[in-house]
């Protein structure tokens, strides 16, 4: 999206929300009733925004909700975009661009994920350290905006170690069980198989999953400090000796997302600007 389209968007929610956000959360599947712990909420549907794409993933709203969490001030993306519903990889650039543009200045990626490291269980939360992306284009190929970022951003602490550590020392007290690992970047729609999974824990990998890893590297580009939180759904393709079915993802779903969404708004809380 280019600037002219950016500034469009950002300035009919401003309008239609009446205050800048701080903070930013994007949230994966199944994630979105944290949206529902908002107060003094403003919801913007995407296809409303300008500009603005559509998510078509299940179990994704597709709404901007605007409001407060803990007395910081958010806008929450129930719903984001991915690379296996069509859009390119430029495209992906949009929620964090955007969110910069309504001046946000440190945002939470949130998703679900398969657990690839047998010591994980489903249910448990990992705050994201590192991870690792071996598949498909950068969201930062073509031309460089210098407005946004540099040619060549490091990836060099692109989850921030203060948020980690935040995320880290509330977990006592979320009563989930929190890891910190490294999250496995495939494209999908397609689940991974045993053999990708096997090198992918080779190579280092705790999760696999298809999301959030185009939009912290645009984050990197434009400087903006980012916390990935991933939700384990499952256990990845040959890790577990028999296959999870539907029915067990969303029981595991249905008891942790109150927990996370009361842990997120703790961790909320106490982010410093």
């Amino acid at each position: 999206m280019n600037r002219l389209f950016l500034e469009e968007a950002a300035n009919f929610v401003l309008a239609r929300a009446g205050f800048a956000p701080e903070i930013g959360v994007i949230l994966g599947s199944c994630l979105g009733p944290f949206a529902d712990t908002i107060r003094d909420r403003v919801e913007i549907p995407y296809e409303t925004i300008p500009h603005f794409l559509r998510s078509t993933a299940p179990d994704h709203a597709g709404i901007l909700v605007l409001g407060t969490v803990g007395g910081k001030r958010v806008a929450c993306l129930s719903g984001r975009f991915h690379r296996y519903e069509g859009y390119d990889y430029e495209q992906l650039t949009l929620p964090i661009r955007f969110l910069k543009q309504l001046g946000v200045r440190q945002t939470i990626v949130t998703n679900i994920s398969g657990a690839i490291n047998p010591a994980y269980r489903p249910g448990d939360v990992v705050v994201m350290r590192d991870h690792i992306k071996l598949f498909g284009d950068s969201p930062l190929i073509g031309p460089n905006d210098e407005m946004f970022g540099p040619r060549c951003p490091t990836m060099r602490s692109v989850y921030a170690p203060s948020l980690r550590n935040l995320a880290l020392a509330l977990a006592p007290a979320s009563g989930l069980t929190v890891h910190e690992g490294v999250y496995f970047f495939f494209p999908g729609p397609q689940f991974e198989t045993a053999s990708e999974i096997a090198a992918a824990r080779i190579l280092g990998g705790d999760l696999a999953g298809m999301s959030t890893v185009p939009e912290v590297i645009t984050a990197a580009h434009c400087g903006m400090p980012i916390l990935g939180l991933s939700v384990v759904v499952n256990m990845a393709e040959g890790v577990a000796e028999t296959p999870i079915t539907g029915a067990e993802i969303n029981a595991v779903i249905e008891r942790t997302t109150g927990p996370f969404s009361n842990y997120l708004g703790k961790i909320i809380e106490r982010m410093e600007d």
